[in-house]
């Protein structure tokens, strides 16, 4: 389980690493292309996810694996289905409900919290 908690750990750091680049390049140098490729990365990062962690699942427990491989290929699907659509929006909402508040934690970090604290 730590080998796949340290690699949504990092996913999560390369998310939070995209969203702060691309708000720097879109508030701070008004850079709406460098924007767009950024949530876009953003989504193809999350795209990739299920697949990504996959070599990690084999050593989680029989009883907790489905539900996490369901979890990812959500993640994963809805951002697929953001990068079908080609909606910079989409793209950019990405693990945030709609009544998401800056500075609260993303889906994605709400369920590795809840993982921690389940392990």
């Amino acid at each position: 389980m730590t080998d796949f908690l340290n690699f949504l750990r990092d996913q999560i750091r390369q998310v939070r690493d995209i969203e702060t680049n691309a708000h720097d390049l879109l508030h701070n140098a008004g850079d709406d292309a460098g924007y767009r490729e950024a949530m876009h990365r953003k989504a193809e990062l999350l795209a990739t996810l299920s697949t990504n962690a996959a070599p990690f699942l084999d050593a989680l427990s029989l009883e907790r694996r489905p539900m996490i491989e369901h979890k990812l290929d959500m993640f994963s699907q809805s951002a697929r289905r953001s990068l079908d659509i080609g909606s910079v929006f989409y793209m950019s909402a990405l693990l945030y409900p709609d009544d998401h508040k800056p500075g609260e934690p993303n889906t994605l970090e709400i369920w590795l919290a809840e993982l921690e604290r389940s392990k």
